[in-house]
């Protein structure tokens, strides 16, 4: 995964009327924290960081009043209407350390014939990566897969260097039956 550069400048005004501000500038406050470090409280350019976080678990390189430090996001704030960033917090890793990051989890291949129809009980995996090596997602193949059949967590394949973190019995897909609605039986006349 390709690291992503962005320039952050520390953040010295606090509260609901300074985040306003920030947030009219087109910046986003953010925080950075981790490995027992003193919380860094940072402004973000909005668009970049927007753009950077396409990408789910991207890897980041903060250059921070002349400082760099690698993050990666561990909870993004947006605003429910209009979809926009309102507050980050960023983990500090170190290259070569092993993170628990979720990644998504896409299913290829078709069903066995018969109506089956496809259940994501959970879409992501927990797994421990390094974090300069964290994988984007796992594809699962449910080729001939009929009712009642279920994918665990353990039964998929990660990418090499990633270990599973969850649990390994849980049910990440299932296959049901598709529910059949019966037509009303039509009742009989009356006689006189």
């Amino acid at each position: 995964m390709a690291e992503i550069k962005l320039d952050a400048t520390v953040r010295t005004e606090f509260g609901k009327g300074a985040a306003r501000r920030t947030r009219r500038a087109n910046l986003v406050p953010g925080v950075v924290y981790g490995h027992g470090a003193e919380s860094v409280h940072i402004n973000l350019p909005a668009h970049e960081l927007q753009l950077a976080l396409r990408t789910a678990n991207v890897l980041i390189g903060l250059e921070i009043d002349g400082k760099d430090a690698l993050v990666i996001p561990k909870a993004v704030q947006r605003n429910a209407i209009k979809g926009n960033i309102e507050h980050v917090d960023l983990l500090t890793v170190k290259r070569g350390e092993k993170v628990e990051v979720e990644i998504a989890v896409h299913a290829e291949g078709d069903l066995a014939p018969g109506g089956n129809l496809l259940e994501y009980v959970q879409n992501t995996l927990l797994v421990e990566a390094e974090a300069t090596h964290i994988p984007e997602s796992v594809t699962v193949s449910i080729a001939g897969l009929d009712a009642g059949d279920s994918i665990l967590a353990k039964d998929i394949p990660l990418p090499k260097g990633s270990v599973l973190a969850g649990e390994g019995d849980a049910v990440v897909l299932q296959v049901v039956a598709a529910q059949v609605e019966e037509a009303p039986a039509e009742e009989a006349p009356a006689e006189a």
